[in-house]
């Protein structure tokens, strides 16, 4: 550990220097071969107390110098070209110090991680068939950038709404990729922001989430009726509105794992009774997510008939279940809708 306190009186004019500040001219006026070498001796609060006086140092004049250190007194005495401190410094720094560790040291890596932190990561909470929908406007190469610079959980999820055919070239320039130019950087990073804008703008719409909530309490014969109501009016708002709707025959367009963990915790009696009126194909996608103990239990039960059955608790079992598809498919464990990968698979 370097002792500040050790450092020599000044004769300066101006402003006292304090021991941090002598240590940074000191450095300073040293230049990167000599001061790399001493920066082992440092701790890094050290490092960093010196940095920092180092960017706010007054000018200082040739005889302050000599008055600092002695044993430099000619490189002192031409001035030791302190017009740039900050920059010297940091030539000073990779002198002796890794790439990470100046980085580190100026806080560089630390704004550049909240940078990060702002553009990209803020997209795991986006859909990703809304971010594939942005993205396939986009040029293959900017798609490949944007995709390995995202979280590679998210990435994977968008990749596989982006559709088949477009999947093989945008793979290989991923693989290919090579540093971009910082002007080419700033160019994505532009439209990743309009992105984020987008969909912000998107979530915050509130007519449209309330129009979608007001809904998804009603059967699907008064939802259809309305949406064609709206449509006469609106195309755009029904477009709109439409993706936020999950009704419970939209169980149809679930992927069967995230039909098995919606159904995993429904009670039989909500399940039978949702299934009332039920074509047989919904019956079966619900059926086949279920145990088959349950299965056979529930198929007795519907083997019954539905006279004497109350509509109104038909309408409240399912929209007990839609409700829990729309909480689940929220907190991210489950999908309302195949993925166009899956889509194509089946």
């Amino acid at each position: 550990m370097m002792d500040f306190e050790n450092f020599g009186t000044s004769t300066a004019v101006g402003t006292p220097l304090s021991q941090v500040e002598k240590a940074a001219a000191v450095l300073l006026a040293m230049g990167k071969g000599v001061a790399g070498k001493l920066l082992k001796y440092f701790t890094q609060s050290e490092l960093q107390q010196i940095i920092a006086a180092a960017q706010n140092l007054r000018a200082i004049p040739p005889h302050e110098l000599i008055d600092l250190v002695n044993e430099f007194e000619d490189l002192f005495t031409e001035g030791a070209g302190l017009m740039d401190n900050a920059k010297m410094m940091e030539g000073i720094l990779e002198e002796g110090l890794t790439p990470d560790e100046v980085d580190g040291l100026l806080g560089r890596r630390a704004a550049f991680q909240a940078y990060e932190n702002t553009i990209w990561d803020r997209l795991q909470d986006a859909d990703p068939v809304f971010v594939a929908g942005f993205l396939l406007n986009e040029h293959p190469q900017t798609i490949a950038y944007i995709l390995s610079m995202m979280p590679s959980s998210f990435g994977a999820k968008v990749l596989l709404e982006i559709p088949e055919a477009n999947r093989p070239d945008i793979i290989n320039r991923t693989v290919n990729l090579k540093d971009a130019s910082p002007k080419a950087t700033a160019i994505v990073e532009a439209r990743v922001i309009e992105m984020i804008n987008a969909l912000d703008a998107e979530r915050n719409s509130i007519g449209t989430n309330k129009v979608a909530d007001l809904m998804n309490e009603l059967d699907k014969s008064q939802v259809d009726e309305m949406l064609a109501s709206l449509e006469t009016v609106s195309t755009e708002s029904v477009k709109k509105v439409r993706p936020k709707i999950f009704l419970f025959e939209d169980v149809l367009l679930m992927p069967q794992r995230s039909r098995v963990s919606l159904f995993n915790d429904v009670a039989g009696d909500i399940i039978t009774a949702a299934l009332r009126g039920a074509s047989m194909e919904l019956r079966e996608a619900v059926l086949s997510a279920i145990g088959a103990r349950q299965r056979r239990m529930i198929e007795s039960d519907l083997a019954a008939g539905d006279q004497g059955v109350n509509p109104r608790e038909v309408a409240i079992a399912r929209r007990s279940i839609t409700q829990e598809a729309i909480r689940l498919a929220a907190a991210g464990q489950i999908q309302l809708k195949e993925t166009a990968g899956e889509q194509q698979a089946a």
